[in-house]
């Protein structure tokens, strides 16, 4: 828990990028239901995720830097990153103005991060925000931005940094529940801002990073009930109809020279609608909705040089068109080389999840499109993983894939999982048969306590061997067979047909035929299969099904 602070330090910056991900996470699927401005394609909460994604992955790799020292980074360069990382990762309208919201508070708390400080921060992010929209609205993300910074203005000198924040979210908060009003398309469809509320929750984050206390108050719900809105003057056509605009969304970063940008965005501008150009220094990133394609592209090579391009055709989306299948993938995340070797055998497209490193959202999306099929089912074996396979999921269906996520918590959940896969069965039929074989598989994993701490099953030391069935510690013991014989035995008597265990790079097979022979002579009809995970964290991984 982040502790109370007069100023935002460079662990409160990673903490609040943690909170801000984990909040955009829970809220995605709400936020994305919610889009109907300025395209009723349904992935705000989307791409604001993906967004802050990767805000805290540049974090991260700078407190990795560090990591062999005994110091931390400086704010400045926490904060510097995290507006770098969300530049370069940016996806949708509202994840470019998120990216320079953040690129506007970060101009500001890389010199002083005080309750002054933190004021003149969210002021410059609202003003550089709306700057970078070539034609803002209200009743938008904007207005948000801007009510959050006049509240955190008001308050007094001499008021620390929690106050300030605070009274920020609480600005935004009111400005969100207007939006209705302000915004026609809001107004008929009976819902808030879906930019507004990603932001909402970003401060929400920034709250408790700073204060160690999220706001008090629960989030206004997404879907309100408002009065006839008014008729917003705006030149925008998406205000009258979201779903008669340009046909194609196209993102792209481009290398450039401030004076060059200034003319792309002209010529963006009489090519479209919905243009932000965010960044600086000459690195920028670009996002328009346009009919011609190909001419947004060609107007950026003109300007400098653009890559990561990305461009999304709007007419898939509206209709939910989705192709016939004619091939169907699985994808699963594996904690270790021979699980690997042994899904790929299963026909399985695999990641890795490397000790230490999750994989990204980019590198789920990546495994769908290596995976080549029409449809999808994406096994994340790890309950943290959760609300990314959850935003890749979501990226890869604009893209035309149809992509089903069950969610498994654990690599032997999606070995059963695997086990009942049968693509020539319904893509349907096929999902509810893979979640019913993972939700049936109860699992376990050992692992070393690394320093004292309590658990649910006592107090342990450090090197203590830590049995952990469906996430909790259940079994605290001194040596790995003792204490996997121990999680066994409270497994099996639940019941059980099928042991499953996956033995670590440097278990001996020796400990393998012990399970078995326990397993064997302690309950009859139970088989037991055994499998070799090659480096992964956990020396044991058990299964029940």
């Amino acid at each position: 828990m982040p502790q109370t602070a007069d100023d935002l330090d460079a662990v409160a910056v990673r903490t609040w990028c943690s909170l801000a991900l984990d909040a955009l996470g829970r809220e995605r699927e709400a936020i994305d239901a919610i889009n109907v401005y300025p395209v009723a394609d349904g992935d705000t909460g989307t791409n604001l995720y993906l967004t802050v994604e990767s805000a805290a992955a540049a974090v991260e790799a700078v407190f990795a830097a560090h990591e062999t020292g005994t110091s931390v980074p400086s704010t400045a360069d926490a904060i510097r990153a995290m507006a770098h990382g969300a530049l370069i990762g940016a996806r949708g309208n509202s994840g470019t103005i998120l990216a320079q919201l953040l690129r506007g508070m970060a101009g500001v708390l890389a010199d002083g991060t005080g309750p002054g400080s933190l004021r003149l921060a969210l002021a410059t992010a609202a003003a550089s925000a709306r700057e970078a929209v070539a034609h803002p609205v209200e009743g938008t993300v904007l207005t948000v931005a801007d009510e959050a910074a006049a509240a955190a203005g008001r308050v007094p000198d001499g008021a620390g940094a929690p106050a300030v924040v605070r009274a920020a979210y609480e600005g935004a908060r009111t400005a969100l529940e207007a939006t209705p009003g302000q915004l026609a398309v809001l107004g008929r469809a009976g819902v808030v801002d879906a930019g507004g509320r990603g932001l909402l929750a970003v401060l929400g984050a920034l709250v408790e990073a700073v204060s160690g206390r999220g706001p008090e108050r629960a989030p206004s719900a997404l879907v309100v009930p408002v009065a006839p809105a008014a008729e917003a003057a705006t030149d925008c056509p998406a205000l009258d109809d979201p779903q008669d605009g340009p046909a194609f969304e196209v993102i792209y970063l481009l290398e450039a020279r401030d004076e060059a940008v200034e003319r792309l965005r002209a010529r963006l501008d009489g090519l479209g609608d919905s243009l932000v150009v965010v960044g600086g220094d000459g690195l920028w990133n670009v996002h328009v909705h346009v009919d011609d394609a190909g001419a947004a592209v060609e107007a950026g090579v003109e300007a400098g040089r653009p890559y990561r391009i990305r461009i999304t055709h709007f007419a898939a989306d509206r209709a939910h068109a989705r192709p016939e299948p004619v091939q169907r993938a699985v994808v699963v995340v594996v904690p270790g080389d021979g699980l690997r070797g042994l899904c790929a055998q299963a026909g399985a497209t695999t990641v890795l999840a490397r000790p230490g490193e999750p994989p990204a959202s980019g590198e789920l999306v990546d495994a769908i499109r290596r995976a080549h099929a029409r449809e999808v089912v994406l096994l994340p074996n790890d309950g943290d993983l959760r609300h990314t396979a959850a935003a890749a999921a979501e990226q890869a269906r604009t893209e035309g894939i149809r992509v089903a996520l069950v969610p498994t918590r654990a690599a032997v959940q999606g070995i059963a999982a695997l086990a009942v896969h049968e693509p020539d069965r319904s893509f349907d039929e096929d999902v509810v048969a893979m979640t019913a074989a993972a939700g049936a598989t109860r699992y376990a994993e050992l692992a070393v306590a690394e320093r004292q701490s309590w658990t649910m099953a006592g107090i342990c030391q450090t090197g203590d061997i830590l049995g952990l069935i469906d996430g909790d510690v259940a079994v605290i013991g001194e040596d790995v067979p003792d204490t996997a014989r121990k999680v066994l035995d409270r497994m099996l008597a639940a019941g059980g047909e099928l042991v499953t265990l996956v033995l670590g790079e440097d278990v001996p097979d020796a400990l393998a035929d012990e399970l078995e022979e326990h397993v064997r002579e302690g309950y009859l009809a139970v088989d037991t299969v055994v499998y070799r995970g090659g480096h992964q964290c956990a020396p044991l991984l058990i299964g029940v099904e």
